[in-house]
């Protein structure tokens, strides 16, 4: 059964939870998943750079996305990551997710070669048109190379199934731009962590968020407080989340994060090489973020 995509609110950009040797653990992946659930995130992503989505051979891609969709059953919408090296195998993989029944998907660039604005159109027009699934578009220039700015994303408007695009520039100046180049062709989600409060000021329909791996319920009830206006209550949790939030923006963001789901007990540190887990004073200066946190951690009310 799919399920249609509301492209609003909190889609948290699920950890692969691995084994100690490595090995794909699906069974902890989605006990990952059943609590975001609970907590009542609106949407899941799977096999975005939180998902490691580079480090995953192709079955075992399929694996996780069949693995979610069982135990999401239909709850909320799921979106995959398409994050390949050619627009050949991501038209394959976008085909590939429709069969298995995912609600959407999160389009990257060509992973590696840093395609100009020709190519960037025609990588994401042909990944799109692969499969009849509504598309996000991932605009990460800082990490990935390539930017698709905000005057660029209108000639993206020809093409249907894109509908949304996640905005990670780290210049929350650009969704004041992207509203006034594109109206309201497009759903526009905030890809930065500690860019949410600011850009759901400017307008924003939702939020792809990392750290709601490790805080679900804190970053469900930011954005409800947000999205009720009602800033002074969002602030106080924003400011309590933000040294947390900050980890997002770092390269090592997936350790990072996994090592928090770890201390919170929702899932294991362990990550892929070359991926390694955190060691000495880096790996302190993150625990001790997470410990301060948890001992000032704030009373939720959620927005009504």
């Amino acid at each position: 059964m799919s399920v249609v995509v509301t492209w609003a609110g909190v889609f948290p950009a699920v950890t692969t939870q691995f084994k100690p040797d490595e090995s794909l653990d699906l069974p902890a992946t989605q006990k990952e998943i059943a609590a975001l659930l609970k907590a009542g995130v609106n949407g899941l992503i799977m096999l975005g750079t939180c998902g490691e989505n580079c480090s995953l051979a192709a079955d075992e891609k399929r694996a996780v996305l069949a693995a979610a969709k069982e135990v999401a059953g239909g709850k909320v919408p799921i979106l995959s990551g398409v994050s390949e090296f050619t627009t050949a195998s991501g038209m394959q993989f976008a085909r590939d997710a429709e069969k298995i029944g995912i609600d959407g998907l999160m389009v990257l660039p060509g992973m590696v070669y840093k395609s100009d604005p020709r190519e960037t159109l025609n990588h994401f027009t042909k990944v799109a048109g692969a499969s009849g699934l509504p598309v996000m578009i991932y605009n990460n220039p800082l990490v990935y190379g390539v930017d698709i700015r905000p005057e660029a994303l209108k000639a993206y408007g020809d093409v249907h199934n894109i509908v949304a695009i996640k905005e990670s520039s780290d210049d929350v100046r650009r969704i004041t731009d992207l509203h006034n180049e594109t109206g309201t062709r497009f759903k526009i989600f905030a890809g930065v962590d500690d860019l949410v409060l600011e850009s759901a000021v400017l307008g924003i329909d939702g939020w792809v968020s990392g750290l709601s791996d490790v805080f679900p319920d804190e970053a469900t009830a930011l954005w409800q407080l947000c999205k009720a206006g009602r800033y002074e209550e969002a602030r106080a949790i924003y400011r309590w989340f933000t040294p947390l939030l900050h980890l997002d923006t770092e390269i090592k963001l997936v350790q990072h994060i996994k090592l928090g789901q770890q201390i919170v007990g929702l899932g294991t540190e362990t990550v892929r090489a070359p991926r390694m887990v955190l060691s000495g004073e880096e790996r302190k200066r993150v625990i001790g973020l997470y410990e301060t946190a948890l001992a000032n951690r704030p009373q939720l009310k959620k927005a009504a």
